[in-house]
């Protein structure tokens, strides 16, 4: 992977967690998630599951676009990141009262698929489509 490659990776990475970053704490100061020790909801996860996919979709497309060549390649490196961090949240939360156990699991889950969504937009609007073997 050549540092083209690997900053596009980064920037989807980095778009991705900051985006998700400053929803939470716009999330937090409306007081739709809850502060303190209080563990999330379902119902909380479930609109935090929700807007991830969509920022990740799109944190996936921007690391496509970025993508020197073979942009679903990079999307799907991406999804391999995301999936890795995703195991780790579950690994460490686990033992932990934040949260229904389904949320960190939904994010392992999606990681990949997301990220293949992503880098098929891009390609389907960019004419950038490959043959995938």
């Amino acid at each position: 992977m050549n540092w083209k490659s690997f900053w596009a990776v980064v920037a989807g990475l980095l778009f991705t967690i900051l985006i998700t970053t400053l929803v939470d704490i716009a999330l937090y100061s409306a007081d739709v998630f809850t502060h303190g020790d209080v563990p999330m909801t379902d119902r909380q996860a479930l609109l935090a599951t929700s807007y991830r996919i969509v920022i990740s979709i799109f944190g996936a497309w921007l690391t496509a676009r970025l993508a020197p060549r073979n942009p679903m390649k990079h999307a799907l490196i991406l999804g391999t990141v995301g999936t890795v961090l995703g195991l780790a949240g579950v690994i460490g939360t686990w033992n932990l009262n934040v949260g229904p156990h389904w949320y960190p699991i939904a994010l392992t889950v999606l990681a990949y698929p997301q990220c293949w969504l992503g880098g098929w937009l891009c390609e389907m609007s960019s004419g950038r489509r490959q043959a995938h073997t």
